[in-house]
């Protein structure tokens, strides 16, 4: 449910992973009225779902107030699919038994609980503004070889196999 008093923010996500799993960045883009700041963060080894789940995660950390209306962009059908089918919320229930990114899940499910978030899916690489720049500063992120980081997450999901 909207807030009538809350910000009003808008958030464009993207995420990307070159050879999935490989390195991977994410790019995130919070518009609040004529403000504008851009976010990204490299990793050595990750997923595209991961880095897609991560830059809505980071996005909703940004914030600076509680309980925001925030309109989230997003070209990932796993993310905008898992909340708006409510898949994720059955996934917490079971404790995401057999799900992959439970991590992520959870990190996100805290933050996206402090707000009212909708997405909104775009499709990719179709001259959205938003979604462009979020697509170049997640390819810019994980192509930056002295600046990845270690995504523990995707590390020890991998060690558990």
């Amino acid at each position: 449910m909207e807030n009538s008093n809350a910000y009003n923010i808008t958030l464009y996500t993207d995420g990307a992973a070159s050879g999935n799993p490989g390195p991977g960045g994410y790019g995130t883009l919070l518009i609040w009225g004529p403000h504008v700041k851009e976010l990204s963060e490299g990793f050595e080894l990750t997923t595209n779902n991961r880095m897609e789940l991560m830059a809505v995660i980071r996005g909703l950390q940004a914030l600076k107030f509680p309980k925001c209306n925030v309109t989230v962009y997003s070209d990932s059908k796993y993310v905008v699919d898992a909340v708006e089918k409510g898949w994720v919320f059955g996934w917490e229930k079971t404790r995401f038994k057999n799900k992959k990114n439970p991590d992520l899940w959870m990190e996100f499910l805290r933050e996206y609980r402090k707000h009212s978030v909708k997405f909104i899916w775009v499709k990719g690489h179709a001259s959205i503004p938003g979604n462009e720049r979020c697509d170049k500063l997640a390819v810019a992120a994980a192509a930056d070889k002295k600046n990845l980081k270690v995504d523990h997450g995707y590390i020890s999901s991998a060690d558990d196999n």
